[in-house]
């Protein structure tokens, strides 16, 4: 299986452009894109804000590896990760997954695959804000079931 065309990570505070995105992946091999849109909810009673912090370039190099296996595994054509850091409100877009693919079931499982792994093994730190103060949230153990089902265990909850 040829190796994927264009593969592209950003970790980034500004807002990302998912039309523009979808043309970065356009490929004459990809027969399906599947994307994924993360918006911060409203998670808890007076939630105002999100804040994620990350380690640059610890933060990138673990999700390129992780768009290197979906690549391999699920033979897609191309991937685009895109995650915000810095203090998000709620509604506001939070990650971007795109994946190309020759067959739509391998660019909705790379896509799905790729949004279970974020959830829990992307090394970013999140701190919700809200009416009652502020607090560092932890991985739950529904997150690590999720990555489960791809055969990677989970090492956050628990």
């Amino acid at each position: 299986m040829p190796p994927m065309q264009h593969a592209l990570v950003s970790i980034q505070a500004e807002a990302f452009d998912p039309v523009a995105d979808s043309r970065l992946l356009d490929d004459p091999r990809a027969g399906a894109q599947a994307s994924f849109l993360g918006l911060v909810r409203a998670d808890g009673e007076g939630l105002q804000a999100l804040e994620l912090e990350h380690y640059p370039g610890m933060t990138e190099g673990a999700i390129e590896a992780m768009v290197a296996q979906a690549g391999q595994r699920f033979g897609l054509v191309g991937a685009i990760v895109r995650h915000r850091v810095g203090r998000l409100a709620v509604g506001e877009p939070i990650v971007w997954v795109l994946t190309a693919a020759p067959h739509r079931r391998a660019a909705l499982d790379g896509c799905a695959f790729l949004i279970d792994y974020l959830k829990t093994q992307a090394p970013f730190w999140k701190k919700e804000h809200g009416l009652s103060g502020s607090q560092w949230v932890d991985a739950r153990e529904a997150d690590d079931a999720a990555l489960a089902r791809w055969g990677i265990e989970g090492t956050n909850a628990g």
